[in-house]
């Protein structure tokens, strides 16, 4: 069988029980269908990108599946009737992400592997016009 990162958006006015709920269901579809369903992971209510079918925000969800492509192709049929659903996006991947994957990492996590950070915590460079001494700028007011 395959493996697959499979992300669903949910639309906004929908609760996050109803959510779960939906993605029960998802799960349980793959199961029938000689699959598995890996890891869920519930990314919440954010922001899109753009207007989705007049939504601004859906709640995130991805499934990590170990399943045969008629599975998959059965599981997406029934996204597409739903209507709760707005977008599905199914990738084939070599192997299944371990952990959490990258949205639900803090940021300060994400920050320290790239090494963005300087001592100060800032994100910037710091220049060094930065900061004047103050010798410096009391002789230019006296004269």
């Amino acid at each position: 069988m395959a493996l697959y990162e499979h992300i669903i958006i949910v639309r906004q006015d929908v609760s996050s029980a109803q959510v779960e709920s939906l993605t029960e269901e998802l799960s349980a579809l793959v199961s029938e269908n000689g699959g598995s369903v890996e890891k869920v992971e519930q990314w919440g209510l954010r922001n899109l990108a753009y207007r989705i079918k007049k939504n601004r925000k859906g709640h995130y969800v991805l499934l990590n599946l170990d399943a045969p492509a008629a599975a998959v192709a059965e599981l997406e049929r029934i996204e597409r009737i739903n209507e709760d659903i707005i977008r599905i996006m199914t990738i084939r991947v070599e192997e299944l992400e371990e952990g959490p994957s990258a949205m639900l990492r803090s940021s300060d996590e994400r920050d320290e592997r790239r090494g963005r950070r300087d001592d100060r915590g800032d994100r910037r460079p710091r220049r060094d016009n930065d900061s004047k001494p103050a010798e410096k700028a009391s002789e230019g007011e006296n004269a």
